[in-house]
């Protein structure tokens, strides 16, 4: 079992790589993302509650570890990827998890009927999609999540605020994971009319 589970970690970056040859516009980067960058982004959503965590890009799982390290039980963890590679994937080395493959903006379809999203945890390549597909994924954030949830959003944009493709999202606050290969900022956001004190 050990060295079964070496080799998930070992094939992770190869099959990375050969995804982004296949698809370099959908999958957004040529590595994993870090150990550093995974555990920014697990640790900007608060544990409490009891709707679902959904995490959008999941890749080879990185960050969907994180999750699970940082303590969110299997049950409050939606995966969704649209790579039948990165699905498969998920799926051996996360067996007590539900990976769906599909696409973000079809996200309502994907999620169970009438369940709570407490957060959205997207590695998505937003800017290098186009932006009718972006309207449409932040669409469905604005569709699918609570009221009171956090979108959590990681960038290599360091500086840029691009706040144009998050209608409807007002932004929390911004970390850096220096180490990560590239440079990545990790971004919260919250509804607009909640960051700005509306009801």
């Amino acid at each position: 079992m050990r060295r079964l589970a070496g080799l998930v970690q070992t094939v992770s970056p190869g099959l990375f790589l050969r995804e982004w040859m296949a698809r370099p516009g959908t999958v957004g980067a040529i590595w994993p993302s870090s150990r550093q960058l995974a555990s920014q982004m697990a640790a900007r959503i608060p544990l409490s509650g009891d709707g679902l965590v959904v995490e959008l890009g999941a890749g080879t799982g990185a960050v969907t570890q994180a999750l699970l390290d940082r303590g969110f039980p299997a049950r409050r963890l939606w995966i969704v990827e649209r790579s039948p590679a990165f699905v498969q994937h998920l799926r051996y080395r996360f067996p007590a998890l539900t990976v769906v493959g599909g696409d973000a903006a079809d996200l309502e379809s994907l999620l169970p009927a009438n369940k709570k999203v407490d957060a959205v945890v997207s590695s998505l390549p937003l800017r290098s999609l186009p932006a009718d597909v972006v309207s449409a994924i932040v669409d469905q954030w604005r569709q699918c999540l609570a009221a009171d949830g956090c979108l959590v959003q990681f960038t290599y944009a360091l500086w840029e605020r691009d706040t144009g493709l998050f209608t409807g999202f007002a932004e929390e606050s911004s970390h850096y994971a220096w180490l990560n290969v590239p440079p990545a900022r990790v971004r919260v956001f919250r509804r607009a009319e909640l960051a700005a004190g509306g009801s």
